[in-house]
Parts: structure tokens; sequence; C-alpha cells
């Protein structure tokens, strides 16, 4: 055992793609691809429902935070994933490390906190319909949105400031090309207990509690929808939902992977653990748009109108 380093002092070293690191150019390719769709799907989504007034809706609204939250997780691991694959630039301080892991953590987490209030904007539209105008007015959605922010904020800044009182002294890789809070723990030599115990408090207490939620608000959903007398209207119903139950589908399910391969996949190879976390944080930028797009009449119409015409 080395001696111990103050955190303020460290540098942490950053993982490509283990085992693959000859390849490192070739893999950087489809990752430019997958970053260069979400950045700009999510980006035309937001001018779009900017510049559309017929998108100036309540259910538009949230989508734009969706696409927001998508561009803030896409931008925070962008300089250091294409640096690992362009420049082998692995070295990251301490302090930026903890920086991007605040940023990807938050934008996560408002993720899981828009999913949620986009269900209760679909229970509302399905369950009242008529007082849908009144109950998400727009001061109340700038409410949520504040409300957000705050929340992730307020969540992970105890999480992320522990750290600073860690001391390391095994070795500086990291295994990710990005700081992942996990991995970053993984090389103190300081009791973590704590550490462990906040981390895992801020995750239940977020995005633990928005899929419960959001399984509620389907719940309640399913059950509006079968009171429906009309078959043509229970469809009509249930086909304004698809989106975000794809929404919710691309978020979970890499989210609960990763935790099943951190916790269950000590066996699988280094490169699995790298392009399930990588996959994590990519997929729901790059699908968000596209979905929205192919399942929303009103965002492929506008989507079209802003396009060049050569290009419809």
């Amino acid at each position: 055992m080395g001696p111990n380093i103050t955190s303020s002092s460290i540098t942490f070293l950053l993982t490509g793609v283990p085992g693959l690191e000859a390849f490192h150019t070739w893999i950087s390719i489809p990752f430019c691809f997958l970053y260069a769709t979400a950045l700009s799907g999510n980006s035309l989504i937001l001018f779009v429902i900017v510049t559309q007034s017929s998108l100036h809706e309540p259910m538009y609204y949230f989508l734009s935070m969706l696409s927001t939250t998508d561009l803030g997780l896409s931008i925070s691991t962008l300089v250091t994933m294409m640096g690992i694959f362009w420049f082998n630039a692995r070295e990251i301080t301490f302090n930026a490390c903890l920086s991007q892991m605040f940023f990807i953590k938050l934008f996560t987490v408002m993720e899981s906190s828009v999913l949620l209030a986009m269900a209760f904007d679909r229970f509302v539209a399905i369950s009242n319909p008529l007082r849908y105008a009144t109950i998400l007015t727009d001061s109340r959605i700038i409410q949520i949105g504040v409300a957000v922010v705050i929340r992730g904020t307020l969540m992970l800044t105890p999480m992320v400031a522990l750290l600073t009182r860690l001391s390391f002294c095994h070795s500086r890789v990291l295994h990710h090309s990005y700081c992942f809070h996990p991995d970053v723990m993984k090389l103190s030599c300081t009791d973590t207990r704590i550490n462990n115990a906040v981390g895992l408090t801020s995750m239940i207490s977020t995005v633990g509690v928005d899929s419960v939620f959001i399984i509620l608000s389907y719940v309640l959903i399913i059950k509006t929808i079968l009171s429906i007398a009309s078959p043509e209207e229970r469809k009509k119903a249930f086909s304004t939902c698809i989106s975000h139950i794809g929404a919710v589908a691309i978020f979970y399910i890499p989210l609960i992977s990763l935790s099943f391969v951190h916790r269950f996949g000590k066996q699988a190879p280094a490169y699995v653990h790298t392009l399930i976390a990588n996959i994590y944080l990519l997929i729901p930028p790059v699908m968000n748009p596209i979905i929205y797009s192919v399942k929303t009449k009103q965002i492929r119409r506008a989507v079209l109108n802003v396009l060049p015409p050569k290009d419809r």
C-alpha cells in the first residue's frame, strides 16, 4: 500500500474500452454517430417546441425539459469519452472528476423526475381532460421545472461533497471513460460506509421513488382507459402514452442492467462493463427524439416544417 494521497492533489486515469485500446479510433466512429444524433435530435426537438406555437402545450413543455436533460447528459460525457478515443487523453483532476460526476448524476435524476412529471401529465390528460389546462397551467409547469432542478441539486450535493473527505492510496485508474461514483469510492483507502449509505439513499429517494410513482400513474391510467366504453376511444387514449412508455423503458432498462452487471457480473470481461455503462448514458438521449418524432404526429409535422424542402 502506497502513501495516502489527499483528494485535492490527485489525478485519476480514465479508461476507454479495456483490451480494445488498439481499436479506439474505430470504436469512436459509432460513438461519434450516437453523440451527433443525440445532440442534433434533442436540439431540433427543443427548436421546434420553442418556435412552433401549436406545440405550446403542457405535454410538449415537458418534452422540452426531457430534451434539455438529454443534452446535458450527452455534453457531460462527450469531452472525456472522445478525448480518450481520439487522443488517449486519460488524465482527469479530482475537482474535474467531481464536477463531471455531479452533472451526470444531476441530469440522470432530472430525467427521472421529468419522466414522472410526464406520467402525471398523461394521467391528468386521460382521467380529467376537461380540467387539463386549468391543472397544468404555465406557472405550474415552471414550478415543476424549478422543483426538478432543486430536488436533484439538494439530493446529490451531499453525495458528491462527501468524496472530498476521502484519501486515496491505491491505483488511480478508474474503470470507465467518465467519473462514476462507485468507481471513485473503490479507489479510496478511507472508510466509505457513509458515502455508500448517502449515495444509496440519494438514488433510492430520487430514481427509486420516481419509478414507483410512474408505475402507480400507469395503473391509474390503465384503470381509466378500461372504464372508457368505446374501443376506438380506448385505443386513442392509450396511443397518447406510447411515446412516454418508450422513454421510460429506454431510461430504466439500461439503468437496471448497469446495476445488475456491477452487482452480479464480476466474471464478465471488463469491456462488457464499460460498454453497458456507456450505453446507459447514450441510449436515452439518442432514442428519445426518435421515439417522439416517429410516434407523435404533431412533433413529426413540426420537424418536417422546419427542415429544408429538399429533406422532406
